[in-house]
């Protein structure tokens, strides 16, 4: 048990290092972004490729207006919120204060193509790789602010 526990860890921190290492390289030689590309695979559709949210591929099939992205600092006093803005896309956890879900639950979506691609991989922890590409795309989110 004790084994195996310390194989999961090693493999939660090979997961999370990965994906700092690529993060890392994406930015220092701009050619692989995972923030933008989570947010142009998962976002891009209703928020539009600028975040402002008048852009979006599904924007006229949509009950009501997206929210512009590039203002959440903004409307924060300056700060951006990104304990916020995480949980919001992870959405796994519903927030009161959000009023009703209106987007998809990515935290499970991310857990489940991580637990996909990852499972000829053992001993992986899929709940890692999903917490990875949410903070990525959360960062992503951040960098779009005004």
């Amino acid at each position: 048990m004790k084994i195996l526990m310390t194989f999961r860890t090693i493999a939660v921190i090979h997961i999370g290092v990965m994906f700092i290492s690529l993060s890392t390289i994406a930015l220092a030689e701009d050619k692989l972004d995972i923030g933008k590309m989570e947010y142009e695979t998962a976002c891009a559709v209703c928020h539009g490729l600028t975040g402002q949210g008048d852009d979006g591929f599904l924007k006229e099939l949509l009950a009501k207006p997206m929210p512009n992205l590039t203002v959440l600092a903004k409307n924060n006093k300056g700060v951006f919120p990104f304990d916020r803005v995480y949980q919001i896309i992870d959405g796994r956890q519903e927030v009161k204060a959000h009023g009703t879900r209106r987007m998809p639950i990515w935290g499970n979506t991310f857990n489940n193509q991580s637990s996909v691609y990852f499972k000829n991989y053992p001993p992986h922890d899929s709940e890692s790789a999903a917490r990875s590409r949410i903070l990525a795309l959360t960062e992503y989110i951040y960098r779009l602010q005004e």
